[in-house]
């Protein structure tokens, strides 16, 4: 019996996943402190988690029993690889499951900053008809710069050429052919991509090479009036650097959806006027929750079938160690074919 822990939200679909398998026994413990989660990780299999929970290398110090952990979303920030890879613990997400629904919310973003929807909404609550102080700017026409073409980044610029924005993308693998094939032009310079854009999102991870990529320098580099949006994870632009400079009106405003400290600590970016923010929604809509809850569920069981069949092999090699010697179809005593015969054999 494998046993999985769950300490974040799953969806339904997820959850059945698991439940109606043979062999797997789930566990949902949610709002446990990091000393909990180390005490219940002892005797469990594999960890389900989303951006609820972090796993530090305290907490996966020691853990002899867990296998796996598999986080349902896109980033593994709050999990330490290095910690993991030393436990001989692999680590799995599901990059695909959230995609069109952060693309969404980008656009959202995009979208309500340009029109100055929050605001124009909170006067109408107010009891106000007041037409002219939230004149807005189009986005046909503008240009627009996506920091990471990854799955997200390119919905994200497909989006935008429906709407009949110029798009410029950086990103350090993606190939010229590709870009040109869907309308994008690629630079591979960061400093020189933020001179040329009248918006600019991010969709790249955050690692050491992205952490406040967008930062003072950057900014100033930047048109008198950009716009600027964060759906992907905070800490990519320099909150205290961005807040400067919509405070300075070189920035317009900022559409922002991920922060540093979440919910966040300092308030002095998020109160600014120009500034929209909604908390961390960008996977949050039943379709991207149920394909990212499905993906991990089987994710994880494939992971531990994989398990099961290498704990096969190994009683097998052991076998073969006291008793008797593989052969393949030649009579050599080499055990590579045979034990190759037994993996696919225990995987179907």
């Amino acid at each position: 019996m494998h046993r999985v822990l769950i300490t974040d939200s799953l969806s339904k679909a997820g959850l059945k996943v698991l439940e109606q398998t043979p062999g797997i026994e789930v566990v949902i413990r949610s709002g446990l402190t990091p000393q909990q989660v180390r005490e219940e990780l002892k005797s469990v299999d594999a960890i389900i988690i989303r951006s609820g929970t972090t796993l530090t290398a305290e907490l996966l110090e020691g853990q002899d029993r867990l296998k796996c952990i598999a986080r349902a979303g896109v980033g593994v920030d709050n999990i330490n690889l290095e910690a993991a890879t030393r436990a001989g613990v692999l680590v799995m997400n599901t990059p695909s499951g959230n995609t069109i629904s952060t693309a969404e919310h980008t656009f959202a973003m995009m979208l309500a900053l340009s029109r100055n929807i929050g605001p124009a909404h909170a006067s109408m609550k107010a009891g106000k008809w007041d037409r002219k102080s939230f004149q807005g700017t189009q986005l046909a026409g503008k240009t627009l710069a996506v920091l990471g073409l990854g799955r997200i980044g390119l919905s994200v610029a497909a989006r935008a050429r429906a709407f009949e924005m110029n798009v410029l993308g950086y990103d350090p693998l993606i190939s010229e052919e590709k870009c040109k094939e869907l309308g994008i032009q690629l630079f591979r310079d960061v400093d020189e991509i933020v001179t040329r854009c009248d918006y600019l999102t991010v969709h790249t991870p955050l690692t050491d090479e992205t952490r406040g990529i967008i930062n003072a320098d950057r900014l100033a580099k930047m048109k008198k009036g950009v716009r600027i949006i964060n759906c992907a994870r905070g800490g990519i632009i320099d909150e205290q650097d961005l807040a400067t400079a919509i405070e300075s009106g070189h920035v317009a405003g900022a559409a922002l959806d991920v922060f540093v400290d979440e919910p966040p600590t300092d308030r002095r970016l998020v109160d600014l006027p120009k500034v929209l923010a909604t908390p961390h929604l960008g996977a949050s809509t039943d379709e991207a929750q149920e394909k990212a809850g499905i993906a991990v569920a089987e994710a994880e069981l494939r992971k531990l079938q994989f398990t099961n069949a290498m704990a096969n092999i190994d009683q097998a090699i052991s076998l073969n160690n006291t008793n008797a010697s593989f052969h393949n179809t030649k009579g050599s005593s080499n055990p590579k074919p045979t034990l190759l015969l037994l993996l696919v054999q225990q995987l179907g």
